[in-house]
């Protein structure tokens, strides 16, 4: 007689399962009105008398109704974003897709995206460059929100202003981020439109990955073995 333990018939994953389209888009039409609401925001107090960003690729009207578009934006972003951390740490999504990044991996994969010879055939997997890009725009969005608070109460968040020195270094480090996320944004849509696919698949969930929970028996199981 032979005792063997029942399988589960379940399906794999999708590459992007529903939160993660749910938060990503969030965080898209979050970052669209950060940034438009706050080049209004920057154009009422320069920190750069040669730089001046056209009304057209502003948001709000004047600077009352970008302040407003601001924090709107920013409170959604927390809150969503907080929700994206909570769940890529505790569903090991971060673990599985963003680690690890090895130094040797990433030099050779960024000498192949400046040739243009860096290979996008297999979606469900981020080379080293984007693995980096990745974390580190999670990284610049964490200062975006820490300088952002410096910024609108100085007083309050005294201690946050400090960090970066004072009100003015907490103005330039929010430009700076600011900065960087445009460019990030630049470099995901270029790859996203070079890549269909990977565009697709964040609004249809792309194709099934292997579940890594297939391979973990449940709890309270008994491997198959034959019983004499």
């Amino acid at each position: 007689m032979t005792l063997a333990v029942k399988s589960t018939d379940r399906k794999s994953p999708l590459l992007h399962p529903l939160p993660v389209r749910i938060m990503h888009w969030i965080n898209a039409l979050a970052m669209i009105i950060m940034i438009g609401s706050g080049w209004k925001i920057y154009n009422d107090e320069v920190l750069f008398g040669w730089l001046h960003f056209p009304d057209w690729m502003t948001i709000g009207g004047g600077p009352e109704g970008a302040l407003q578009w601001h924090f709107f934006a920013m409170w959604l972003l927390m809150i969503n974003g907080l929700c994206y951390l909570v769940y890529g740490f505790a569903t090991g999504r971060f673990r599985r897709k963003l680690m690890p990044i090895l130094v040797s991996e990433f030099i050779a994969d960024a000498k192949d995206a400046l040739r243009f010879k860096l290979a996008h055939d297999d979606i469900t997997r981020y080379n080293a460059v984007q693995k980096l890009l990745y974390v580190g725009i999670i990284v610049v969005i964490v200062i975006q929100v820490l300088s952002g608070l410096a910024v609108w109460k100085p007083m309050q968040f005294s201690e946050l202003a400090a960090l970066f020195y004072d009100f003015q270094g907490s103005r330039l480090v929010h430009f700076l981020g600011m900065a960087a996320i445009v460019g990030f944004i630049v470099i995901h849509v270029g790859v996203a439109l070079l890549v269909p696919a990977a565009l697709k698949a964040m609004f249809t969930g792309g194709p099934r990955v292997a579940d890594p929970k297939a391979a973990e028996p449940p709890p309270g199981s008994v491997p198959s073995e034959p019983v004499a």
